[in-house]
């Protein structure tokens, strides 16, 4: 069974279609992107898969989840990056890592995750102070603290430096 599925999507905005008919499915251990220009529906397949918006039609599963109807069990295996997060701007990225890390029974290392997104020196830095690389990189750990089964990255790249990232191996 495919980790994700979704069949013939479908989300409108008043007159304007969205997403219409989309379908595609995604295997363990497979990594899948989406690709288009904006405006394209990316962003909206993206969170009707996360259950947070309501497809108009179409079937979506999530691990054999439902997104809609079992919203509550998928929270637990499903970590999301949304294409722009916010933080307050005096929140520590240490402490919204600690935070995060609270709301599940079996979280990440965050102290690991900081290392792996080279966010280490940071760790007392606040979210207001960070540079839009940073931040992103700190939404990436937020969506990962979870251990979740499946990771949803919405717009993953943006604002980040492709050199550093290359340099670190990632």
């Amino acid at each position: 069974m495919p980790v994700i599925a979704v069949s013939d999507l479908r989300k409108r905005y008043g007159e304007r279609a969205a997403v219409d008919g989309v379908s595609f499915t995604v295997e363990e251990g497979e990594i899948f992107g989406i690709l288009g220009p904006n405006g394209a529906g990316k962003t909206t397949t993206v969170e009707c898969v996360a259950g947070l918006r309501t497809p108009d039609r179409g079937e979506i599963t999530v691990l054999g989840l439902d997104p809609q109807r079992d919203r509550a069990q998928l929270r637990h295996r499903l970590g999301m990056q949304l294409q722009e997060s916010q933080l307050p701007d005096k929140l520590k990225v240490g402490d919204a890592l600690r935070l995060y890390a609270s709301f599940y029974s079996e979280p990440a290392d965050w102290r690991a995750l900081l290392i792996d997104l080279g966010l280490a020196d940071k760790e007392r830095a606040r979210f207001g102070k960070l540079s839009g690389g940073q931040k992103q990189r700190l939404s990436i750990a937020l969506a990962l603290i979870g251990n979740p089964r499946v990771a949803v990255l919405d717009e993953l790249t943006t604002g980040l430096d492709p050199l550093r990232t290359r340099l670190r191996g990632g």
